[in-house]
């Protein structure tokens, strides 16, 4: 076991490690790796590899078998967010703080970075020392979890009278579908498989995954934009359909406690899940 901090030091040591490794195999002399760099060195939560480890850790796994399978998830996670910020899509100048990708490095670029992510994820799977089955299993945990992001995305493209009555499959797809595969991938990676933990596990970051959106939607309009890393009330600015639009802040942020207590729940359900529990609670209270 280790805390979250150690998580994430084991994680971005190895993203830099595979990125590194990517641009001396490759010679890229492009724009296209140092853009695929500059996302994934823009820092966040890093909650999705986060997840994977602990889940792995908590199922009497070694993370460092869990470790590349994390990365994936990452690289995975910045590839949408880098495709989700241009002007195509949410149009957002700043992430983390930062320029967005295609501000600092143009949109061709940018384009080309998030496609570069997302092969790379694959290529890190398939390259790891991990057994056969075991990559041919979190491979498809992943692929599945990309198609539903994708459908989401999809969806969030809907006019907002449209997405009003969908959207709580459009976040299940949007948000929830990636969180679910960095929790069930780090199950996997414990060389366990048991129906009744994964139905567990699924349950957790299903309500996990839904608290940390409403949250987000909530942020969109109360958070300090210094610590958002990137402009307020943008949901609004591009007429999206949002918990907060749909149900008010107040009555938004009690659906986030109700998807919190039932993550919090399941996640009792599952071996030394005191981090797994500390972790949702901090999600549920962080102000960015």
């Amino acid at each position: 076991m280790t805390d979250i901090s150690g998580y994430i030091k084991a994680v971005e040591e190895r993203l830099s490690e595979i990125i590194n490794d990517r641009a001396a195999r490759r010679s890229d002399k492009t724009d296209c790796i140092k853009a695929m760099d500059y996302s994934l060195e823009a820092g966040g939560k890093r909650i999705r590899p986060v997840l994977t480890l602990m889940l792995c850790s908590m199922y009497g796994g070694d993370i460092a078998d869990a470790v590349d399978p994390a990365c994936a998830i990452e690289m995975i996670h910045t590839f949408s967010l880098i495709h989700d910020d241009m002007p195509c899509m949410d149009d957002d100048d700043m992430r983390r703080g930062k320029p967005s990708c295609h501000i600092a490095y143009g949109e061709a670029n940018a384009l080309l970075a998030g496609d570069g992510l997302e092969n790379l994820a694959y290529d890190v799977i398939v390259g790891s020392s991990l057994p056969a089955q075991m990559k041919v299993d979190l491979m498809l945990v992943l692929t599945k979890a990309v198609d539903d992001m994708i459908c989401g995305q999809s969806l969030d493209l809907l006019s907002e009278t449209d997405k009003r009555e969908l959207i709580d499959e459009l976040y299940e797809q949007k948000t929830c579908a990636l969180i679910r595969a960095a929790c069930m991938m780090g199950y996997i990676c414990s060389g366990k498989d048991k129906k009744s933990d994964m139905e567990k596990i699924d349950r957790f970051a299903y309500h996990l995954g839904m608290a940390f959106q409403i949250i987000d939607d909530i942020l969109d309009v109360t958070a300090d934009p210094s610590k958002l890393g990137k402009p307020v009330h943008s949901d609004e600015d591009n007429g999206k359909a949002t918990y907060v639009s749909l149900y008010g802040t107040e009555r938004a942020g009690q659906m986030a406690l109700e998807h919190t207590a039932e993550a919090m729940a399941a996640a009792a359900a599952m071996p030394h899940s005191g981090q797994l529990c500390d972790l949702t609670q901090m999600l549920l209270c962080r102000d960015h």
